[in-house]
Parts: structure tokens; C-alpha cells; sequence
């Protein structure tokens, strides 16, 4: 047995609907991420200056150096482009969450008020701009406790969003053990807020991006222009708000930074994007904190029994009966890689399905032969099993008049003589007359073409019974 940890199913084909405040046809949230003054740099104790993100192309850590360069433009960031970004969401009145590094903010006590002034959201991205891809789950988890205590003490309140950014594998798991983040934003796996579940813990996920992302002006395929900036920005948006309006409202991000778009040449493209959005009445510009409170009021976490984590003697009793009497379709199916993606109807059915595509054909026709004639002995004796004899009933199969039993009885014959198997057939996607017809048609049929025509039957009867068993 194997399991899978990756979620490549999240909310399937049919998200739900967020409801979001008012109506709105999208939840339009931004993040200025707060670093400077917390990135790698001889002086915060590091051991080399930094190199991600910034004007230098191909910037390269100098071990044991200060780096006047990379350490200015970082400045700029605070002295100027801060404020710039600002002016640009106050004057317009759109609230803003900012990522905060502990100790930048801890550097950085006006741009804090400025903040808090204007009601924006304070959440932590960590304790450092750092790599935390290498650290120990003890000292990832130090660094952790010592950003929020830092970040308690500058600004008066404890985070209640985290993003670290700069990952381990663990972080997330991490931060949801902690217990006391209403949301995570270390992801960019969905466009709306999911939940992710840790021991007894659910933790509310709240996705971000790197692609609406001014981050893509410091590496490399990214942003030329502000004119790019901007037409990306708007196309995400237009796309997001016609699907919103079409029934499926989303969530989009736009991640910003104040040494990158802060620079006027890229801030007037943000600009015109906010006055873009302004036009727009049908559009929740929210705080990150906002959406994850939403998410967890409308769409709480559920507590359900999900098949990737059944042990196999709880699989077998839930879906051994679904191929039927068949347990050993599902013993098969437990052994192979389930996971998240499997937690649903047509997830457990394409686990149960490969188990039984894969036996030897004597193990197939074992199958066939366990269905029930239709309208047979066993239905007239009321001895179908309870799946068989709904399904039956649901095509009005219960209920022949006397010349259509005596008409399946001798199709029945005549399928079984010829095939050696029972005729079978997903009755619920059928009415009385075309079962017959279709009896009639594959009664002309090889029986190499009719054995695959049977068996896909089987696996399409057990798609039926499983979408009445799990949620989609």
C-alpha cells in the first residue's frame, strides 16, 4: 500500500460557490510584501548578502561581505517605494495585507503606522527573508515562534495569517501545528481557499501567486514594461470576473513589492490597474484576513471518512460490494497509490476499475457471472442484492407486464446460451424499451466485442453506485 500526499483534485470540476460578500463576482485582494531590512545581509547575521529579487540581473550572494548595491535598492524600497504604494491604495481607499518580515517591520517603525493608520492587514512572511529549504523542523519552527513574538511586539497584535515564501517542506505543516493562524498562504494551487488537514488540525489555506506577481520584473521571462504588468494584470482580472459572472466566482492576487513596482515606472501600470478595478461594481477588493474569515464561516472544514485513509479491511467493507460480489476488486484497489484525488466518486472508481481491468480474464468473467439476470429468477425471488434490485427498480424492471417478462426471459436464454454470462447493462441510463433493443443488438455481437462491451458495463454500474456513496 501507498499513499500520495499531493491534492492534484482540490475542488474538483464544480468548485463551490464562495458566496462572496454582497454578491460579488470575484475577490480581488493585494499583498505588498515588507522585506526590506530582513533579507540575507551581513548585518542581520547571515552569512552572505542577498541575491533574490532585486535590479541586479544574475546577483550572486558575496560570502562574508556586505553588498552596498543590493543593500541600496532594498533601502529603496523603504524610503520610497513604500510610500509610493501607499499613496496609490489609500488615495483610492483599497484595503492592502501586507506580508510583513518581523524584523524588517521591527526596522521600519513609521511604515508600520502607516499601515496600521490605514487599516491594512499585518500578516507574517517569518522572521527573516531568508532560505528556509535546509532548516530543521526545530529551528524552523524557533524562527517561527520568534516571528510572532516580534511581531506581537511591534505591532501590538499577533499575526493571524502567515506566508514564509521562501519554503521548506515542512512549513506548512508547521505553521498549522502552531494552531494559531486563521490562514496559510503558502501555496499556489487553487483559485479560491481550501482546507488542508494536520493530525486533528484543519488549517485554512488562502492560495497566493507568483505569476500576477510584480516579483516577475527580477527574473528572468518575466515583466519588461509596466505596459506588460499591466496587460497581464488585466487579463487575469477580465477572465476571472466573466467566469464570476458566468457562476463560478474566483479568488485573484496580486503579489507587489516596494522595491519593484514601487519605481515609478512600473507603479504608474499599478495605477492604472486600480483605477481599472474602480470601474468595477461587482468586485470584493478585500484583505487576505477577510477572505480566510469569509471561507471559514460559509465553507467550514468536514469531517468525513476519506477512502485514501481507510485502512484495507474498512475499504473492503465499503466498497467491496460495489463490482458485484467482488471484495477482491477492492482488496486490489487499497494496495495501489491512493490519495486526496481518490477521495470521491470518481476517484474510487478509477482505483477499483484499474484493479479490475488488470486481472486475467478468468477473474473478469467471474465477475460477469455474478450479476443477476434482468428481471431473472432472483429479482422475481426478491434475492438481488440491495444495489441490483434498486437499479432494476429504478428502469421499471420490477414492474413487467407478463409478454415483457416472458420477453426477457427469453433473451436472457438466448444472451447467457450464446456468451455464458448474464446480459448486463447500466440500467440507469436506460427506460424499459431501450434495454431491449440494446439486448437485441449486442445478441449480433462477436463474443470478444461482447465480453469488453459487458465489462465496460460493470465499471460504469459501479461508477452509479459510488457517486450514490461518496460525495462529488
Amino acid at each position: 500500500m501507498t499513499r500520495y500526499p499531493r491534492d492534484l483534485r482540490g475542488h474538483g470540476p464544480k468548485p463551490p460557490d464562495p458566496k462572496w460578500p454582497g454578491g460579488a463576482k470575484l475577490a480581488l485582494q493585494f499583498v505588498i510584501n515588507y522585506e526590506e531590512g530582513g533579507e540575507n545581509c551581513i548585518l542581520h547575521g547571515d552569512a552572505a548578502s542577498e541575491a533574490f529579487l532585486s535590479e541586479i540581473v544574475g546577483a550572486a550572494p558575496w560570502p562574508g561581505q556586505r553588498h552596498w548595491n543590493m543593500e541600496t535598492i532594498y533601502d529603496y524600497g523603504a524610503r520610497a517605494g513604500f510610500w509610493r504604494l501607499h499613496r496609490l491604495f489609500t488615495e483610492r481607499d483599497m484595503p492592502v495585507t501586507v506580508y510583513g518580515v518581523a524584523t524588517a517591520l521591527a526596522r521600519s517603525p513609521d511604515q508600520v503606522a502607516a499601515m496600521q493608520e490605514a487599516g491594512w492587514e499585518i500578516a507574517s512572511h517569518g522572521l527573516k527573508w531568508i532560505e528556509y529549504k535546509d532548516y530543521s523542523d526545530a529551528d524552523e519552527r524557533a524562527h517561527m515562534e520568534e516571528a510572532k513574538r516580534l511581531h506581537a511586539a511591534v505591532t501590538g497584535a499577533a499575526p493571524r495569517g502567515w506566508y514564509t515564501g521562501r519554503t521548506s517542506i515542512n512549513t506548512v505543516r508547521l505553521a498549522a501545528e502552531d494552531g494559531s493562524f486563521d490562514y496559510m498562504a503558502d501555496s499556489y494551487a487553487d483559485e479560491l481557499p481550501f482546507w488542508m488537514k494536520f493530525g486533528d488540525r484543519h488549517q485554512l489555506i488562502v492560495p497566493y501567486t507568483l505569476d500576477a506577481n510584480d516579483m516577475r520584473f527580477a527574473t528572468p521571462q518575466g515583466f519588461n514594461s509596466g505596459d506588460q504588468f499591466f496587460a497581464y494584470l488585466k487579463d487575469s482580472f477580465d477572465l476571472l470576473l466573466e467566469e464570476g459572472r458566468a457562476g463560478a466566482p474566483k479568488m485573484m492576487s496580486v503579489g507587489l513589492h516596494c522595491r519593484l513596482v514601487g519605481r515609478p515606472g512600473r507603479a504608474q501600470a499599478l495605477k492604472r490597474f486600480l483605477d481599472y478595478v474602480a470601474g468595477h461594481d461587482d468586485v470584493w477588493v478585500a484583505r487576505r484576513i477577510d477572505i480566510a474569515r469569509h471561507w471559514a464561516a460559509t465553507h467550514p472544514p468536514e469531517e468525513w471518512e476519506r477512502p485514501s485513509e481507510m485502512d484495507r479491511e474498512r475499504f473492503v467493507a465499503r466498497f467491496g460490494g460495489v463490482f458485484e460480489h467482488s471484495p477482491w476488486i477492492a482488496k486490489a484497489a487499497h494496495g495501489l497509490e491512493l490519495g486526496p484525488a481518490h477521495d470521491c466518486a470518481t476517484g474510487v472508481h478509477n482505483v477499483l476499475a484499474r484493479a479490475f481491468r488488470t486481472a486475467p480474464s478468468e477473474q473478469r468473467l467471474d465477475v460477469l457471472k455474478a450479476h443477476p439476470d434482468l428481471a431473472g429468477k432472483l429479482a422475481q425471488a426478491k434475492r438481488l442484492t440491495p444495489e441490483s434490485a434498486a437499479e432494476q427498480a429504478g428502469a421499471g424492471l420490477d414492474a413487467l407486464t407478463d409478454a415483457e417478462r416472458a420477453r426477457f426471459e427469453t433473451l436472457n436464454a438466448a444472451y447467457t446460451g450464446r456468451f455464458g454470462f448474464p446480459f448486463i447493462i447500466a440500467v440507469r441510463d436506460r427506460d424499459k424499451a431501450s434495454i431491449l433493443a440494446a439486448f437485441e443488438r449486442r445478441l449480433e455481437n462477436d463474443a470478444e466485442t461482447e465480453f469488453a462491451e459487458a465489462c465496460a458495463q460493470v465499471e460504469r454500474i459501479a461508477l452509479h453506485r459510488l457517486k450514490d456513496m461518496l460525495p462529488e
